[in-house]
C-alpha cells in the first residue's frame, strides 16, 4: 500500500492488469452479487433528477422494482445502493441482442438525454473505493466473474488504473492521477 494525498492505494491496482471483456462475462457485474451498486450522496439527487428520462430505457421489472423500492435505497448499515430486482439485477440493467448486461444511465448518456454516465462505483470498477473520516482506502476487488478481464488485461498489458483513468480523474481529480502513474513507474523499476 502506498500514500497519495488523503487516499490509501493497494498496490494491486498498478500491478494487476484488467480489461472488461463483455463479450465473455456478458457483464455479469450488473446482474451477479448480493447488493446494488454504492452510491455517493450527490448521486441520488443526479437519479432523482434524471429518474424521468433514463424510465423510458428501463426494462419493466427494473421500472417495478424501482417504484416499489425507490430510485435509490438505503441499507440497514447506512450505505446508498441502486435497488435490485429479485435481490438479483440492477434495477438500471438492460440487455443488448446478444443478451449482454448493459446500464440504462450509461445508454442514455451515450444518446445524449442525460449528462451523467454513470455512478462512479460502476465506472471505478474492478476498483472499490472505502471512504473514511480521515481518508480514502482505494483497492482492487477480485471477482472470478472478471477472471477473463484479468487476461485480457493481461495480453494487452493493460495495468488496472489505466483502464479505469476517466473514472479514477472522475473521483480524485487530474493532479491525483498524474501523481499515480509516477508511482506507477517507480514501481516499474
Amino acid at each position: 500500500m502506498f500514500q497519495l494525498g488523503k487516499t490509501i492505494i493497494s498496490e494491486d491496482v498498478i500491478q494487476k492488469d484488467f480489461v472488461c471483456n463483455l463479450s465473455a462475462c456478458k457483464g455479469a457485474c450488473c446482474i451477479d452479487g448480493e447488493a446494488g451498486a454504492p452510491l455517493e450522496e450527490s448521486e441520488t439527487k443526479k437519479l432523482e433528477e434524471i429518474y424521468p428520462v433514463i424510465k423510458s430505457y428501463l426494462r419493466k421489472e427494473g421500472i417495478e422494482a424501482i417504484e416499489k423500492q425507490g430510485i435509490y435505497i438505503k441499507t440497514s448499515q447506512g450505505e446508498l445502493e441502486t435497488p435490485l430486482i429479485n435481490g438479483a439485477d440492477c434495477a438500471y440493467v438492460i440487455f443488448d441482442e446478444k443478451g449482454t448486461a448493459m446500464c440504462a444511465i450509461e445508454e442514455a448518456y451515450n444518446q445524449g438525454e442525460v449528462d451523467w454516465k454513470k455512478p462512479v462505483s460502476c465506472h471505478l470498477y474492478p476498483i472499490r473505493v472505502q471512504d473514511y473520516t480521515e481518508f480514502s482506502a482505494v483497492n482492487y476487488h477480485k471477482w472470478e466473474i472478471c477472471d477473463d478481464a484479468c487476461s485480457l488485461g493481461k495480453e494487452l498489458q493493460v495495468p488496472v488504473y489505466k483502464f479505469v483513468k476517466e473514472a479514477l480523474i472522475r473521483k480524485f481529480g487530474e493532479d491525483w492521477y498524474m501523481e499515480l502513474e509516477k508511482v506507477a513507474k517507480e514501481f516499474k523499476r
